[in-house]
């Protein structure tokens, strides 16, 4: 079956706005987004690529479009499926705000249980994500063969309950991985199981020096901005 590269969009105004943004339209890539976008044809560049997915959302698209112009030859096919996660009413609201609300105590120790006000349960996400995932796979491997390269950009949340359903990690336990923007994750897929071959890799180290961690070390919903 098919390997299919995971990258997550660029860093978005919403990133560094501290926002929870979802859905809201407009979201686009900032500066470092943008250049994050750019470097992405050369980190790719050995890969031959059979086909692109993405996200509907601005930053998704924004993040593609050097890639894309590198290889006029693909054309890329949006899925809602790995869109954002629905937050509902959490959509566009600051997460320092929102870490009082009750809800995120459960979202962060327990997002198997976790439904958004006006917007889906995390279950659901994780649901259709590997739905699409497990769909694709198929029509990869049918068009291109089995040992086909395919790429999907999407978000922090959506990755990350792709990894843990690649590791059979309950969702319960996804909060413990982290993907920052533009990283590139990785995962083949064979007939009996995956393997989870990259994870969250930028080629850069900066995220790794110290800085100011989310309160208590909780996970940053929405995937966090990444490095300074």
């Amino acid at each position: 079956m098919p390997t299919l590269i995971l990258v997550r969009h660029g860093r978005s105004t919403a990133n560094t706005e501290g926002l929870l943004a979802g859905w809201t339209p407009g979201v686009a890539l900032d500066e470092r987004g943008a250049a994050q976008a750019a470097a992405l044809p050369g980190r790719l560049a050995e890969l031959p690529l059979a086909e692109i997915v993405t996200s509907p959302l601005q930053r998704c698209q924004e993040t593609l479009r050097p890639l894309l112009e590198a290889r006029p030859d693909l054309s890329p096919h949006t899925d809602e499926r790995i869109g954002e996660c629905h937050y509902g009413d959490w959509s566009g609201r600051k997460l320092a705000e929102l870490m009082d609300e009750p809800l995120m105590e459960v979202v962060q120790a327990h997002p198997s249980a976790a439904a958004f006000p006006g917007g889906e349960s995390m279950r659901a996400m994780q649901t259709r994500a590997a739905e699409a995932v497990r769909e694709w796979n198929a029509r990869v491997e049918r068009d291109h063969g089995a040992d086909a390269v395919y790429l999907m950009c999407s978000h922090g949340d959506i990755i990350k309950s792709l990894v843990a359903d690649a590791l059979g990690l309950h969702l319960d336990l996804f909060q413990r991985i982290s993907v920052e923007p533009c990283s590139i994750t990785a995962i083949r897929y064979t007939r009996l199981r995956p393997f989870l071959v990259r994870l969250g890799d930028t080629g850069d180290f900066t995220s790794l020096a110290p800085r100011e961690a989310p309160p208590g070390g909780d996970a940053e919903v929405g995937g966090g901005a990444g490095a300074p």
